[in-house]
């Protein structure tokens, strides 16, 4: 990879020679060559270990699963879950993929409007759910909503296991491809309204492992799994890359910083994912409790920016630097990463550089030509892991998928001569101030340099005489919030005087998708209700 000189915007896939396969045919191969290895163990709420499963317990517990699916529903059903992250849900992936079925997975904080929407839009049969979480009533919600569907899907409790493997006797297991479907995952909704994915088995597998392997990832390595199970990090990267590459796997039920940081001291894990605010609590947690975390040495972050401040606090306190991964729901889902050894400058500045057997380029907008290298474009990407398309959507599926199989992101960037990619903003982000584009992450990047910003957030907002204004959406670092004055001092040396937000905003909470990416839209509408305070320079 190193010595690849490129011509245009265009990384032609590093070609492997991996063979195609299915999660099934992962587990059973992980079963027989490392089957008294620790593959799972389940955390409760107070960090504890529950119950475990070594590679072999596991692949039977799947493989007795997915016969009980195989007697009530036929190949290529849809079965939705409607869980948090507990061994079940993590069985009835397994289990329904070798059954040849199609999870729909739910983000557990649903309320019915939300349950009902992606009952209904995927046609799941059946519903696998649990109690409750975090205060939503989820059972309650699932019969309220299951009763008010036509065809009202059947109900299954996860934690109940007679119904769960009721029928595991009479199941008989049909063939399954490795490009068959066996997921459909809702777009988080950035930007509103949100498109069920439709994944299969190669994509979310390969990339889980190539996404792990560039992560440094080994046989015997452990690494708690606080990420959602509903979103491809869950589910593809961690749940799939994690037992492919041999780690055992500490699954956490929520996210909880104190939790995590005391299971990290005593287990002693190498590997942590988590999106940048989980990193930032995390530090916080650890410095607060004097924990002992240096065993981490690989950690992978995404899903929004990561400032340069805090790959540098990564470094001091786990001993590890951050690598970035960059990718959507509909492509399975990394389509760059760096690698541990980049550059600094590469670790901070990119999204690194494609994975093995992805084809990624950057293409004008309106033309959809390739660019040459250092232009703004749009980034697209082709390769096994793309999705099949949107579900019951083929107008959006062509929007999104072009004839020649290039997925377009809706990202804006840059690639340079060695392949690194840095993104500039997105496509429907764009801010048009007097007839000016302007890139959010450009002024979201300079600003990050700033010692007492954590993160931040730049939308456009309306304005009578320019169009669009920016406004400048910050969390403070510490107890320091420097003024508009200032910031705006900070940024000129930056950048053009017409990338300057209008309107500063310092807030402590960020709405966000159940993955945790920053909503942007709704900060907008936010803004324009008058939820919040806006400085002016």
């Amino acid at each position: 990879m190193d010595n690849v000189r490129l011509t245009e915007s265009f990384w032609p896939a590093q070609r492997t020679d991996s063979r195609p396969q299915t999660i099934g045919d992962m587990l059973a191969a992980q079963a027989r060559t490392r089957g008294d290895q620790p593959a799972l163990k389940e955390l409760l709420a107070d960090g504890m270990i529950g119950r475990t499963w070594t590679f072999a317990a596991l692949h039977d517990d799947s493989r007795r699963l997915a016969r009980a699916l195989a007697s009530r529903h036929s190949k290529g059903a849809r079965i939705a879950v409607f869980a948090n992250n507990i061994p079940e849900w993590l069985l009835l992936e397994y289990g329904s993929a070798m059954a040849g079925l199609v999870l729909v997975t739910v983000n557990p904080a649903f309320q019915p409007r939300e349950l009902r929407y992606v009952l209904e839009q995927s046609g799941a049969e059946a519903l696998y759910y649990v109690g409750e979480f975090r205060g939503n009533p989820m059972a309650k919600i699932s019969e309220e909503v299951c009763r008010d569907i036509p065809a009202a899907p059947r109900r299954i409790l996860l934690t109940d296991h007679a119904a769960l493997f009721e029928g595991e006797s009479r199941g008989v297991l049909p063939g399954v491809a490795p490009h068959d479907a066996c997921q459909i995952q809702y777009t988080s909704g950035t930007t509103g309204f949100p498109k069920g994915a439709v994944l299969h088995h190669w994509g979310l597998l390969k990339n889980g492992v190539d996404s792990m392997a560039r992560a440094g990832v080994r046989s015997g390595d452990s690494f708690v799994h606080h990420m959602p199970l509903f979103h491809t990090t869950g589910c593809a990267i961690l749940a799939l890359g994690g037992p492919a590459s041999g780690a055992t796997m500490l699954l956490a039920p929520l996210f909880d910083p104190a939790m995590i940081v005391r299971v990290m001291e005593r287990e002693r894990p190498r590997f942590m994912l988590g999106v940048p605010t989980m990193i930032v609590a995390l530090i916080d947690e650890a410095q607060k409790s004097g924990r002992e975390v240096s065993s981490i040495e690989r950690i992978m972050s995404g899903g929004s920016m990561v400032p340069p401040e805090l790959v540098k606090k990564a470094r001091e306190v786990f001993g590890s630097t951050i690598q970035i991964v960059y990718g959507q729901t509909e492509a399975s889902p990394v389509i760059t990463q760096t690698c541990h050894d980049d550059a600094f400058e590469d670790l901070c500045g990119t999204i690194g550089r494609p994975l093995p057997d992805v084809d990624v380029s950057i293409r004008d907008v309106a033309t959809n030509r390739v660019l040459p290298l250092g232009e703004q474009g749009e980034i697209c990407a082709r390769g096994y892991l793309i999705m099949h398309g949107y579900n019951d959507n083929p107008e959006a599926t062509a929007k999104a998928i072009d004839g020649e199989g290039w997925l377009h992101t809706g990202d804006l960037g840059r690639m340079d001569a060695r392949g690194f990619v840095k993104i500039t903003g997105r496509v429907k982000e764009m801010i048009i101030r007097g007839g000016e584009n302007l890139f959010p992450a450009e002024i979201e990047n300079a600003l990050l340099e700033h010692e007492a910003i954590s993160e931040i957030a730049v939308v456009g907002v309306p304005d009578e005489k320019w169009g669009e204004q920016v406004a400048c959406f910050m969390r403070a670092r510490g107890n320091s919030r420097p003024s508009p004055q200032e910031l705006k001092a900070f940024l000129r040396e930056r950048l053009a005087a017409q990338k300057t937000p209008a309107y500063w905003i310092w807030i402590d909470a960020w709405p966000l998708t159940g993955s945790g990416k920053i909503q942007k839209f709704k900060l907008a509408e936010a803004f324009l209700r008058g939820d919040y305070e806006a400085l002016q320079a």
